[in-house]
């Protein structure tokens, strides 16, 4: 099962571990003390059996509401540095983005979550399978 949603967010990646020199070597353009935004596009692949029942792995209302107070009311046209919490202490990078939803829709859909794959751009893509989580 697979659900896909675009959202709009700005955002300034900067490591306080760096140097401002260091941050624009590593980050780039990505690093504009201004910011700059992304249209980000976020997948969610959930996986499991098919209820009899229902004939669904998950209901879509359930799972558009999850995705809703998951992803969308959190990141959509939000300054991911300032209006996210967790960017306060954790850089701004897409792989800590799709971290930051695989965690929180984890939490909404369990073990049904497979997959989270963000595109930054047509180029940049990031998924996570939840690697870092430990089981």
């Amino acid at each position: 099962m697979l659900f896909q949603n675009y959202i709009a967010a700005s955002l300034a990646v900067y490591s306080p571990l760096l140097s401002d020199e260091e941050n624009l070597l590593t980050y780039g353009k990505c690093n504009h003390k201004y910011g700059h935004g992304h249209n980000y596009k976020v997948k969610v692949t959930l996986k499991g059996p098919v209820d009899p029942k229902t004939g669904m792995v998950m209901n879509l209302i359930d799972l558009n509401k999850f995705i809703e107070e998951a992803i969308m009311s959190v990141f959509d046209h939000k300054n991911i540095d300032i209006d996210v919490p967790y960017f306060k202490h954790n850089i701004s990078t897409t792989e800590n983005v799709a971290v930051y939803i695989w965690n929180s829709m984890k939490e909404k859909v369990g073990n049904l979550l497979y997959e989270i794959k963000v595109n930054e751009t047509d180029k940049n893509v990031f998924i996570y399978r939840g690697e870092l989580q430990s089981n």
